[in-house]
């Protein structure tokens, strides 16, 4: 932390910075001012609750003159604070009428303090406490800037010194007050421009981490902008290279390119898979919530395996077992099966072609549990955490040389939660994984 005894703030944050400090000091000027007149008022009806023992009490009279006082004026800086309190609310710009109004109610409560001391004894070295609080409390609550710091030290001290002569002090009990004064300035100074420093710190603190957010997230606008645009561009190219090798399958042409024209359609196909996966990876950012309708599960996911059955000419070991019948949940049909595509196609990646794939449905009171079991590879321990991580790495080649992008978890994630769920793994490696998703279920 930079402090700031002897010096400015920077010019970097100082306008900034002093329309912070204000609004701050103008809430602490009306939480003191409120309860400074409650300590008043309950000293009023002390009076008049204990009148013989509190009126014997010594200088009663000047007490009792200065807590009318107290009553009288204190509310004028509760109420001008409120109202400043509101203009800085909408214009959130300080004003020097502002910095003068706080400067002045801190000197009022410093007089306060001050003017009790000598009350209470015509030497107020015997009895500081009260201008000690004074001055701890203005050097806690308020911020000043570094001149106005020394004004106030030099209209505390003048103050003092006329008080000390009203008083009619000696040479010598003049000296002693003056020098425990400039002690207790000393304090009060060194005191007000460590809190000015501590906060004016924190104040910077602020400032640069909400800078810094504000540039992460252009960055990342327009990083998602230049993924979607490139993402988008290229499909057409693909969509070409993939209806070229469809034709030429369906000319006349020798077994070898065949195979070749054979692995230039499964590339494209790789690549398209790629690019939707990209896309969808920016939108999903973008994506906090999605319009959503009261589906019936059962019937979603029967629907989902059979689909997987019939892509796969039947050969695909993908099964449903439910033991609900009908179980309700608000589901976006666009989005959600997706959620159950990728976990099977990422089950089959990982498994043997005579293993089977596995769909679990089951309820609770207040819960639907889906669960995409199979029996395959497994996953290793280290890479479960990052697992639904965007491009943390932990994609990986499946069995008959399948590639992944690395994002489908990821986005898998953010469907389930954008559902109000949310999606957790299990794997024992050798043995197989299991992704449980936890929905609520629809009234």
């Amino acid at each position: 932390m930079e402090t700031h005894f002897f010096t400015k703030l920077s010019p970097k944050y100082s306008v900034a910075y002093r329309n912070y400090y204000t609004y701050q000091n103008l809430q602490s000027v009306r939480t003191a001012s409120f309860i400074f007149l409650t300590l008043s008022i309950v000293i009023r009806i002390l009076y008049h609750v204990f009148p013989e023992s509190l009126t014997k009490a010594q200088n009663f009279p000047e007490f009792n003159f200065v807590n009318w006082i107290f009553i009288i004026v204190t509310p004028f800086f509760y109420l001008i604070s409120h109202m400043l309190v509101q203009q800085m609310r909408k214009t959130k710009y300080a004003t020097a009428g502002m910095a003068l109004f706080v400067f002045v109610f801190a000197l009022y409560i410093i007089c306060c303090g001050m003017y009790s001391s000598f009350i209470s004894t015509s030497d107020p070295s015997n009895a500081l406490t009260l201008y000690l609080i004074a001055l701890s409390i203005v050097s806690v609550l308020f911020v000043f800037e570094y001149y106005e710091t020394i004004v106030l030290l030099l209209g505390i001290e003048m103050l003092f010194t006329m008080m000390l002569f009203h008083a009619q002090v000696g040479p010598t009990e003049m000296t002693h007050n003056q020098m425990i004064s400039a002690i207790l300035l000393a304090g009060f100074y060194l005191t007000s421009r460590y809190f000015f420093s501590y906060k004016a710190s924190y104040y910077g603190q602020i400032v640069e981490i909400r800078h810094k957010n504000q540039e992460i997230e252009k960055a990342n606008v327009f990083k998602n902008q230049v993924l979607g645009t490139v993402a988008h561009d290229l499909r057409n190219p693909i969509a070409a290279v993939e209806s070229l090798a469809m034709m030429m399958e369906l000319e006349d042409i020798d077994e070898d390119t065949q195979d070749n024209l054979k692995m230039m359609r499964e590339s494209c196909v790789k690549a398209r898979t790629i690019i939707d996966d990209l896309l969808a990876a920016a939108r999903s950012e973008h994506t906090t919530s999605f319009d959503t309708r009261k589906t019936e599960l059962n019937e979603m996911l029967h629907g989902i395996v059979n689909t997987w059955k019939i892509q796969q000419g039947g050969h695909t070991n993908v099964v449903l077992i439910s033991d609900v019948k009908t179980v309700y949940a608000q589901i976006n049909h666009e989005k959600f099966p997706r959620v159950i595509d990728n976990l099977i196609s990422n089950a089959l990646k990982f498994s043997k072609e005579t293993d089977n794939v596995e769909v679990h449905l089951n309820s609770d009171k207040n819960n639907i549990i889906i669960r995409v079991t199979d029996h395959g590879l497994g996953i290793p321990k280290e890479m479960i955490p990052k697992l639904f991580e965007r491009f943390s790495g932990a994609g990986r080649t499946g069995l008959r040389g399948e590639q992944s992008t690395g994002i489908g978890l990821s986005i898998v994630k953010d469907i389930v939660e954008g559902h109000g769920g949310k999606i957790t793994v299990s794997s024992v490696e050798g043995k197989g994984s299991t992704f449980t998703i936890v929905l609520p279920q629809a009234g």
